[in-house]
């Protein structure tokens, strides 16, 4: 009978737990699903760990009262099973606390990460970030980790850039044009960094950079008291926040977070006499780091580096893996500095490594290195799944990311507010809306997207061509360079899609990738018109030769026109006079066409038909105050008057007006840009040994529309209005002309 009660008394114990368990799984789903409500409010809440978030909200204070009552009462209980099971005698299998009721087995605690006291996030709290970029294609990698970091953010960021001079204008344009709310961006040049570590003899292919995460104590400001320090070959598959809150669980000496290196390279044994430098176990990689800097300045970061680097430097004479080397260094010496991060934080891609350990499904990991120097043609059999993750952010419309955080204030910006401004001042029932709103629109600008050799002292008359186009003319680009030997800054409008195409289309052409003097600069496209001044100021504002010829892509320039431009410039003596060289443009209407290889034999195929001056038969308007007759027989450059609807291609200086970008699309895209050369007093000078031939091609799409659309042409006309008005405010009466020329029409 004794046995009986105490076996009822189990169950009814037994009844009493899972009951209470049920409540307090049903209130704690309920308190999670309101506070994940709050997401945008007051903090974010980083699964799977719950912390403690004060509030002063009552309602929520009673429902974390009740959870805490029904805890109390779920101990109680447990306590009275295990005594009523420590009394039964019916031989059944005793019921043990689970893993999840206590600490797991000690096999299991170093796979189990334990909450911290504080595992939360102020939602407007302003996450840092440091990342060492140099050079032209460090530069284009680093956008896909940012992009990747802005898509899953719901924090404030700032990123701290450790730079050379090309990356500096390359990014510092990017984010300047990118305009993402609650983004902030600080640079460090490199330069003065270079004396900390260039005494270090170093291996890896990352040279003197790949040691600059050394110095960032010093580097960084004083007042910076942690930072989360990344490799540009990074990609994010969750929010950085969540890495961020790792923060607080380190211990008090711990200063530095890490993940395991993941290959056998440490470990010594990849070959005969390798001889790795020291590190704990199988080391760490570098590719995501947590530092304390406050911690770290006050340990002394800098002189224990420094010792650790000259002790092991004795015997190993340069590093193999630059920073990652001194960093296992010197934890190797006081292990009690690094906090070990799960390896989901840095799941590293290179071949022959443990990567496929951290994670179970491949939904787990959060962190993607690709540090191999094989990069996405790395072996691994999830690697599809991780290339596919990210070409996503590759090809990532950028402009998606523009979005504001809800509930986080913003920094004031003037741009930003001055853009603002001007957006709300727009009459939306004004038919020209869309114009103005083009006009208006701020495009990201990716400035020098390929690899290019700048010039260190320029030739005086040297000559940049400077041209725009679309992902359409792209089949021009190798002809062009055959053509033209000199410098070419070209701005190219495209999707963040078509740039990568773009980019593959150019590294698998012989003629483009054995090029380094032309200038490659992404505007990618956004809005409905082709911003197409927009694009010729950038292409414009980014050449580094005295002169520019300012053409567009269709055309071709004659065989040895570089070198006959910069003879003219020199013996017209261009840098003492205000003029711009006419280039006389002519057409042909055939998809194959042998070239001219001179003058006479280009008049010979104009006789015969095969070749026509430029657009003489829709807008003979546009090129002939060039006069070709004259140009037939001219042996010396001679001035030419500006006429109404005048539109040559011309050499000028550097310095030129700017091309005005109320011009979108189709329609008085160069009139404009050659009425304000000439209200400027340029001299107009047609060079009679040069030429430029038109090749045929379909009819872009805002010529059609400027053909088939009424409303189209009357906007035109409203900005040509608007247009002479502004020239002669900046001019006076000597733009009277204009007006006067424009209403004889």
């Amino acid at each position: 009978m004794s046995c009986w009660h105490t076996m009822l008394r189990s169950w009814r114990v037994k009844l009493k737990l899972l009951l209470a368990t049920v409540t307090l799984a049903v209130l704690l789903s309920w308190l999670y699903l309101f506070v994940g409500s709050l997401e945008y409010g007051r903090f974010l809440l980083l699964p799977p760990c719950l912390g403690e978030q004060p509030s002063r909200d009552v309602e929520r204070e009673a429902l974390a009262s009740r959870v805490r009552r029904v805890e109390e009462e779920n101990q109680q209980l447990r306590l009275q099973l295990g005594q009523a099971q420590a009394e039964g005698s019916d031989g059944s299998p005793q019921w043990g606390a689970s893993a999840e009721d206590g600490d797991p087995p000690r096999g299991e605690r170093s796979n189990r990460t334990a909450c911290p006291k504080q595992r939360m996030v102020h939602k407007c709290e302003l996450l840092h970030v440091a990342i060492v970029c140099a050079g032209h294609n460090a530069s284009r990698d680093v956008v896909t980790l940012v992009k990747s970091i802005l898509f899953h953010r719901k924090n404030p960021l700032h990123f701290h850039f450790i730079t050379d001079s090309v990356a500096h204008q390359i990014l510092q344009t990017l984010f300047q044009s990118w305009m993402v709310p609650s983004v902030h961006v600080s640079f460090y040049n490199a330069d003065d960094l270079k004396p900390e570590v260039s005494w270090i003899p170093n291996k890896h292919y990352s040279g003197i950079y790949g040691l600059m995460k050394l110095t960032l104590t010093k580097a960084l400001p004083s007042n910076l008291s942690k930072v989360i320090v990344l490799d540009t070959d990074i990609t994010f598959a969750t929010d950085i926040a969540e890495l961020w809150a790792v923060f607080g669980k380190f211990s008090d000496k711990q200063v530095i977070g890490l993940v395991e290196n993941q290959s056998d390279w440490y470990l010594g044994n990849l070959w005969k006499n390798h001889k790795p430098w020291p590190a704990l176990g199988r080391g760490f990689n570098t590719g995501v780091i947590l530092l304390l800097l406050d911690r770290l300045r006050r340990l002394g970061w800098e002189q224990m580096w420094r010792l650790t680097a000259e002790r092991e430097l004795m015997s190993m004479l340069s590093t193999s893996l630059a920073d990652q080397d001194i960093f296992n260094a010197v934890i190797k010496q006081d292990p009690a500095l690094v906090y070990r991060l799960p390896c989901f934080w840095n799941v590293q891609l290179s071949d022959h490594t443990r990567s496929e350990q951290c994670y179970t499904e491949v939904s787990d990991l959060k962190v993607i290195h690709w540090n191999s120097p094989k990069k996405l043609r790395v072996k691994n059999k999830h690697v599809e799944f991780f290339r596919n993750l990210y070409l996503t952010f590759l090809e990532y419309d950028g402009n998606l990311l523009r979005r504001e955080l809800f509930g986080c204030a913003s920094l004031p910006s003037l741009p930003s507010n001055q853009l603002q401004q001007a957006l709300e001042e727009l009459d939306e029932d004004d038919p020209c809306y869309d114009f103005r709103r083009q006009h208006l629109t701020q495009h990201r600008i990716h400035l020098f997207f390929l690899q290019y050799e700048f010039l260190a002292l320029p030739n005086p008359t040297d000559v940049t061509l400077v041209a725009q186009l679309s992902m359409d003319r792209l089949q021009m680009l190798e002809a062009i360079c055959k053509h033209w030997a000199g410098p070419i800054s070209l701005a190219l409008y495209m999707s963040d899609a078509e740039a990568q195409q773009f980019l593959r289309y150019a590294q698998a052409s012989e003629v483009l990738s054995a090029r380094r003097n032309v200038a490659y600069h992404i505007v990618y496209k956004e809005g409905q018109f082709y911003p197409i001044n927009l694009l010729r100021n950038v292409a414009l504002a980014n050449t580094q030769t005295p002169y520019v010829f300012l053409t567009d892509i269709d055309f071709l320039p004659m065989y040895g026109l570089y070198d006959y431009l910069r003879n003219s410039i020199q013996q017209l003596e261009l840098p003492q006079r205000k003029a711009a060289l006419i280039v006389p443009a002519f057409e042909t209407l055939h998809y194959r066409l042998t070239f001219p290889k001179s003058k006479a034999e280009l008049l010979s195929m104009l006789d015969m038909g095969s070749l026509y001056t430029f657009r003489y038969h829709v807008w003979p308007k546009g090129h002939a105050p060039t006069d070709y007759a004259k140009w037939r027989t001219a042996t010396v450059p001679y001035r030419v008057a500006w006429q109404p609807d005048f539109e040559p291609y011309v050499v000028v200086r550097r310095d030129c007006p700017k091309y005005d970008q109320r011009f979108v699309g189709f329609g008085w895209n160069k009139v404009s840009h050659i009425m304000e050369l000439d209200a400027q007093e340029y001299e107009l000078l047609v060079l009679p040994n040069a030429f430029m031939i038109h090749m045929p091609h379909a009819p872009s799409f805002d010529i059609s529309k400027f053909r088939l659309s009424a409303g189209y042409r009357g906007c035109l006309q409203t900005l040509r209005e608007e247009f002479h008005q502004d020239l002669s405010r900046r001019y006076g009466a000597a733009a009277l002309k204009y007006l006067t020329a424009e209403r004889s029409l």
